[in-house]
């Protein structure tokens, strides 16, 4: 059986920490599996609804909800994909009022070098694989770092130079 809070929290919680389209599939997958909610048929509906809907594609969540749920599922994945987006604006306004105080300003610098000091984190795990060091990988993020640190080239020729030596490394 289904609890409507935590199926709200679980649908909230990835909406909130997933840029957005397909970014909370994942975290959803994990959750709603590991209690027995879903099951990778209702997945592969949902996005297959998903993709064939007209609107954003991040609304296959609420299809996920229906088959999981019926309707309260619908309505609370509904409630739960929406209102991340919704915040920005009132947290907008809020952070331009009390942006010159200084424990705001302390909570946004914070937040920025957190948020900073995780990217070498996520770049350690793609470059180090199950197997020990990737050297290639290792190779990719050291030039792309390099590259990016440079300023002399753009971050998005960067990146592709980056994906072209992955296909040509990892095929």
């Amino acid at each position: 059986m289904i609890d409507g809070l935590t199926f709200f929290w679980l649908v909230l919680r990835a909406s909130l920490l997933s840029s957005g389209g397909l970014g909370n599939l994942p975290l959803l997958h994990q959750d709603l599996l590991a209690r027995h909610w879903a099951a990778d048929r209702d997945f592969a509906s949902a996005l297959a609804i998903g993709q064939v809907a007209p609107g954003p594609n991040g609304l296959w969540v609420v299809a996920l909800g229906f088959l999981v749920y019926g309707l309260p599922g619908a309505a609370l994945s509904t409630v739960a994909v929406v209102a991340p987006p919704l915040l920005v604006v009132p947290v907008g306004r809020l952070h331009k009022r009390y942006a010159g105080i200084p424990a705001v300003r302390g909570f946004v610098r914070g937040l920025t070098l957190a948020l900073a000091g995780s990217v070498p984190v996520v770049f350690l795990r793609v470059a180090y694989s199950s197997y020990g060091l990737d050297w290639l990988g290792a190779g990719i993020v050291a030039l792309t770092v390099a590259l990016i640190a440079s300023r002399r080239v753009p971050i998005i020729a960067a990146l592709a130079l980056g994906a072209t030596l992955g296909i040509a490394g990892y095929r």
